[in-house]
């Protein structure tokens, strides 16, 4: 396993600083959009039960690093994150339960014949455990908007009438999405992949990446010069003996839904690490930013379990 430079972006254990109305911060996607580097995170405000969507960013010029990340605050009140989108259209299929697991992606809309701005999550509409649905978030010039209508819902047998963590890019006129069927309670993880066109209707046939005992829960590919690069996740949640926990590595020419077409995948991260986001810096063109999800227990007679945190993992480009 390469060296790697780890680093924590936030933990709950120990606060938002100056963001004192926020409970938890977790699961990232992370952007330059106009010069500055952009985090885009699901969180829990102190004062509400739902799961939003939030921002941070670098300073306005700043090349991607693991520190200096400040969470954007309400314009009225500067405890207080400011929520990226509301849900006055949305609320029928990501109300109750919550958005979770968002994914940045700037593609062409075929319809308006202009490139757009995205960020896909997944919805519930009752629960926080789901079962989930796939939709998005809209630049539409001014703010990011709320769509009425989930982009992408369970058709097959094999998904459990449930979809999520999604991970796109937009290439070769597809929006082409990896994605999570199945149900981390039932402890049934399977990554599946489908391509549209608009990136909202006429999908492809979804196809299984990973079966379920496999339990890969994250697949993030970027471009890259020499073709593709993608991190992603094996995660446990039984307890039982996994030694291929962690975080991998892997690239290829195209970015193919069959994982044959990848090269062998190549171990970055122990067990525990989750919902990695692969960037590459702006000075260092070897160097990789992998941010990804964490957690520990919290300390007896807190109001939550558990302390989730955001992490970044620096480490040099494998092989």
């Amino acid at each position: 396993m390469a060296t790697a430079v780890h680093t924590t972006i936030f933990d709950a254990g120990k606060g938002y600083g100056s963001i004192r109305g926020l409970r938890t911060l977790v699961d990232c996607t992370i952007a330059k959009r106009d010069g500055r580097w952009w985090m885009f995170a699901c969180g829990v405000e102190r004062t509400s039960p739902e799961i939003q969507i939030y921002s941070a960013s670098l300073p306005e010029g700043a090349p991607l690093s693991a520190a200096g990340w400040s969470i954007t605050p309400d314009e009225d009140e500067s405890s207080k994150p400011k929520l990226l989108a509301g849900k006055s259209r949305s609320y029928a299929w990501d109300g109750k339960g919550g958005r979770h697991c968002p994914s940045y992606v700037k593609g062409w809309d075929a319809v308006i014949n202009a490139p757009v701005e995205r960020i896909y999550y997944a919805g519930a509409a009752q629960h926080f455990m789901g079962p989930y649905t796939i939709g998005y978030l809209e630049w539409d010039g001014a703010q990011w908007v709320d769509q009425p209508e989930p982009a992408f819902v369970a058709t097959e047998d094999w998904e459990h009438r449930s979809v999520y963590e999604p991970n796109l890019i937009y290439q070769d006129g597809q929006w082409k999405m990896w994605y999570v069927a199945g149900a981390n309670q039932d402890d049934y993880l399977v990554q599946g992949y489908a391509e549209s066109s608009d990136g909202r209707t006429n999908w492809s046939e979804h196809q299984i990446v990973f079966r379920a005992e496999e339990r890969v829960f994250d697949f993030c590919v970027v471009a890259v010069e020499e073709g593709y690069e993608a991190v992603f996740a094996r995660v446990n949640v039984t307890h039982a003996d996994l030694p291929k926990t962690g975080l991998w590595w892997c690239r290829a020419k195209e970015p193919s839904a069959n994982i044959s077409d990848w090269s062998e995948p190549v171990r970055i991260s122990e067990a525990g690490p989750w919902k990695p986001v692969l960037r590459y810096g702006d000075t260092d063109p070897q160097k990789m930013f992998v941010f990804h999800d964490g957690a520990y227990p919290a300390e007896p007679g807190s109001v939550i379990s558990i302390n989730f945190t955001l992490h970044c993992i620096e480490i040099d480009r494998p092989g």
